[in-house]
């Protein structure tokens, strides 16, 4: 990047302190296409790397004036509140909870199960869902993550830096909850 990019990103966020919302816009367009692959690369899901990013810009709206150029440049100060948002996001087992509860939703095959005739499956995945809902956090994501992702248990456990033993459990109990809960 040249010097002149560097002082144009400075001169915008200086504005984007003063509140100027065209400033902002033009901050986002210039920095965002550079600033979602590190929360990609970081997140490896897209929706996850979209709400950090628009997270990471909510930040900048609110501490640009905190932005101090003598210590670094404007997209070296953006890329640590992507990166600091990442590692926020990854630590929240609410925040991805709350996200796999929605895949979870998506991947599940609601349009096949709206006729007549099988109404019966729409009862049954109502129930399925309602059955993770009474599972513990870790084991309901441990479990969507295993069924619905594809993920391997050391994938998982790199995922949500826990040990391999006990993401095997937790995916265990999880089941034998499931096989219970809806009456298999």
């Amino acid at each position: 990047m040249d010097n002149q990019q560097v002082q144009q990103q400075v001169a915008l966020v200086r504005a984007v302190a003063d509140g100027d919302r065209r400033a902002f816009e033009q901050l986002y367009r210039q920095t965002s296409p550079l600033l979602f692959p590190v929360a990609l690369r970081m997140l490896r899901r897209s929706s996850w790397a979209e709400e950090v990013l628009h997270d990471s810009f909510l930040a900048v709206w609110n501490r640009a004036s905190t932005y101090d150029p003598a210590h670094s440049s404007p997209m070296t100060w953006l890329t640590h509140i992507v990166r600091n948002r990442c590692i926020d996001w990854l630590r929240s087992g609410t925040a991805r909870t709350s996200e796999l509860e929605e895949e979870l939703t998506e991947y599940t095959p609601m349009g096949s199960f709206q006729t007549e005739e099988n109404h019966h499956g729409a009862d049954e995945v109502d129930k399925l869902t309602r059955c993770l809902a009474h599972l513990p956090d870790d084991q309901r994501q441990s479990v969507v993550l295993a069924y619905y992702q594809g993920m391997s248990h050391s994938e998982i456990a790199t995922w949500m830096h826990q040990p391999l033993g006990t993401i095997k459990s937790w995916v265990r109990r999880a089941l034998g909850h499931l096989k219970d809960c809806v009456g298999l």
